[in-house]
């Protein structure tokens, strides 16, 4: 819940911060700032990449930087309402990939949860439905945010926890220098735009992603998705 509540925080700050800064270059600098926090914070942190860490975190931090990517591109092609209400709909098919890819079953609780969030999600977000082109690559990102809370959930319990997060986060501040630097890097120009980068990588990226892999080797991936959700109640 305190992950959702700082993601929604987050979003108000970045909403401005985005408008003066290209949302790759942005996400590139928040990374990285994150990935060298928590290795500056922990530096014995770097003996604990052994094989296993750096092979499922590889695959966990091409996941959610292949969400980023998508998200970015349909929120270009479409409207930031229908694409918050796609990106949300994580919370339907992590169950559904948690079955198919693990065999996990959802009891009545979670399907209920799984519902309930879905219908919040659409009266928050929904003031009208179309039919665009960009809503495809939302849909791309939800699934690639699901797999990655599903994969997460499988992979997190009995490995190092602090070092899966830092090789995620790494792997995500690399796919963003490769979207920011064909057209230039433009770091932030005013300290608002600062601000944003720096609350975003210390509390969004390096606390908040710890936290969540650090709670998915102890809760269900479904009820993660569900509590989630919340991320656009605190946004409003």
């Amino acid at each position: 819940i305190s992950v959702a509540a700082v993601w929604g925080a987050a979003f108000v700050l970045m909403k401005d911060a985005i408008e003066r800064q290209p949302l790759f270059d942005f996400l590139a600098f928040r990374f990285t700032i994150a990935t060298l926090v928590m290795v500056a914070a922990r530096p014995q942190v770097l003996k604990a990449l052994d094989k296993e860490v750096l092979s499922k975190g590889l695959v966990l931090g091409l996941l959610l930087g292949g969400g980023y990517i998508t998200q970015t591109i349909g929120l270009s092609m479409s409207t930031a309402a229908i694409t918050g209400f796609i990106t949300g709909l994580y919370v339907v098919l992590t169950p559904i990939l948690g079955w198919l890819a693990l065999g996990q079953k959802a009891g009545k609780k979670v399907i209920w949860g799984v519902a309930l969030a879905t219908v919040g999600l659409a009266l928050i977000s929904i003031n009208g439905v179309s039919i665009e082109a960009g809503q495809i690559w939302v849909i791309i990102c939800a699934l690639l945010f699901a797999a990655h809370i599903v994969g997460l959930g499988a992979w997190s319990k009995g490995i190092n926890s602090y070092a899966l997060t830092v090789v995620q986060l790494a792997v995500v501040a690399v796919v963003s220098w490769i979207g920011a630097v064909p057209d230039g890097v433009q770091a932030p120009t005013d300290f608002s735009g600062w601000f944003a980068i720096l609350f975003t990588a210390l509390f969004a990226t390096a606390v908040a992603f710890f936290v969540q892999t650090w709670a998915q080797g102890h809760m269900d991936a479904s009820r993660v998705a569900i509590i989630l959700t919340s991320e656009v109640v605190f946004a409003a």
